[in-house]
């Protein structure tokens, strides 16, 4: 699975718990498609911290499904539900 799609699920799934700084950093790069450098500029930061702000918060999301196994659940229902619907 591409790097950016799996952190766009985590992100989803994890999203809430994050603080509401990293929260809004996360939906500006992932859900709006701005590169590091619009979202430094948009919020008045540099561009080392936004990288830094989005490194740590998907170290974050991927300690959060090691430890609860929330999207390894959702990926092995739909694996289950996809081989009932060939059944049919």
């Amino acid at each position: 699975m591409e790097k950016n799609v799996r952190l766009s699920l985590l992100f989803d799934l994890y999203g809430g718990l994050l603080s509401d700084s990293q929260f809004e950093v996360m939906v500006d790069f992932l859900n709006n498609d701005l590169t590091i450098s619009e979202v430094a500029e948009n919020r008045g930061i540099t561009r080392q911290a936004v990288k830094d702000m989005v490194s740590k918060v998907e170290k974050k999301l991927e300690n959060f499904e090691q430890k609860l196994h929330f999207m390894e659940r959702i990926e092995r229902l739909e694996r289950e539900i996809r081989s009932l619907k060939k059944e049919d």
